[in-house]
């Protein structure tokens, strides 16, 4: 049963106020970021929320390619099967699963050709439904709530990256200030040494993100990951994009009943957070820890390389609707990129033949 929202939110904001107090009066932003997300029971994705639907009102907040139709898994598979051909491997490994239906669609149209998919997942109620979701296969799918030691597989994020805490940095009259939440969960601002990775031009108020948590954890999955590639595809810009002086009010957005607002303190608990994703920084994260780009490209090349095209030729009038909007460039087809790694040889991957952009990182 979903939790009441009110008391979710009046719940958490005591455990912000009481981490305030206890922190000397300021937490940063990445640290309010993790409770509003992630504290036990409480965190949008620890409660017991509905998040994941095509429509508000189905009661969600959000719909994810997956959610949308079957075709994204299925097009998806054609690149996952290539990279366990490639990397002599059998098991995927799928961070954030969500409602368990690109675990689903992997797994029906690759079948026995993945020996064991094993989902990273923090939260209890979205494993719970994931469970239920994925019943059918049994023993075949396993779920862990930290990244295992050693790995040797094709891993998969889809919409992960997003949603790990960043720092906020503001320039104000010239001077960089570190952003965080003060008594009352209002915004405090305090002096810092922290800096954007590039020098932002002008001298105009700016306000933006750096991902030192998206960056420690690609280091930590480059450590483990000893044979096999890897795939993200979440929303983002290259460096030069990402910290362009008239982005001066930063990416981080919430997602709530099919509606975005930008203030991430109101109602905690009961709304996503999420940042656009730095994907310079985090190709520089991997290949500084071994683990090399594969390639990186817009969701849509990448599909369209995989073949999603061919696939709508016998599709239905709804399935082709909503399969356009992974590719149109005005829905997710531009804003949302693709980056692989891999460790062993490099290969031509089939995902990145055309429109590849990593020398655009």
């Amino acid at each position: 049963m979903d939790q009441d929202a009110s008391s979710v939110t009046s719940a958490l904001a005591k455990l912000v106020a009481q981490q305030v107090e206890r922190a000397g009066g300021w937490l940063p932003f990445d640290r309010y970021m993790a409770l509003a997300l992630y504290a036990p029971g409480l965190g949008y994705y620890a409660n017991t929320s509905r998040k994941f639907g095509a429509m508000p009102a189905s009661g969600s907040d959000f719909v994810t390619a997956p959610e949308m139709t079957p075709l994204f898994g299925a097009t998806l598979a054609v690149q996952v099967e290539e990279a366990l051909e490639q990397t002599g491997t059998r098991e995927v490994f799928e961070f954030g699963a969500g409602s368990g239906a690109l675990a689903m669609q992997l797994l029906d149209t690759l079948g026995k050709r993945i020996r064991r998919y094993t989902i990273v997942e923090l939260s209890a109620s979205l494993r719970e439904r994931q469970q239920q979701a994925l019943a059918k296969w049994g023993a075949r799918v396993q779920w862990v709530s930290e990244l295992p030691q050693k790995m040797a597989g094709v891993v998969v994020g889809n919409e992960v990256l997003d949603a790990m805490p960043v720092k906020l940095l503001v320039r104000k009259d010239g001077a960089w200030y570190e952003r965080g939440v003060g008594p009352g969960i209002a915004w405090v601002d305090q002096p810092t040494d922290l800096r954007p990775p590039i020098e932002i031009e002008g001298t105009h108020d700016y306000l933006t993100e750096i991902h030192p948590q998206a960056q420690a954890f690609m280091r930590t999955m480059a450590d483990r990951l000893q044979q096999g590639a890897a795939f993200f595809l979440d929303y983002g810009f290259p460096e030069a994009e990402y910290y362009h002086p008239q982005r001066s009010t930063g990416t981080v957005m919430c997602h709530r009943g099919h509606l975005a607002d930008p203030d991430p303190l109101a109602s905690p608990g009961e709304k996503d957070i999420t940042a656009h994703v730095d994907f310079t920084g985090i190709a520089l994260a991997a290949q500084e820890a071994g683990l090399p780009v594969l390639g990186y490209t817009t969701q849509a090349h990448f599909l369209i390389n995989c073949g999603l095209v061919q696939k709508l030729e016998h599709a239905s009038l709804a399935e082709r609707t909503a399969a356009q909007r992974l590719i149109t460039e005005h829905e997710m087809g531009e804003i949302f990129k693709v980056m692989a790694f891999h460790r062993g040889p490099f290969w031509d991957a089939v995902g990145f033949r055309n429109g590849d952009r990593t020398a655009r990182l």
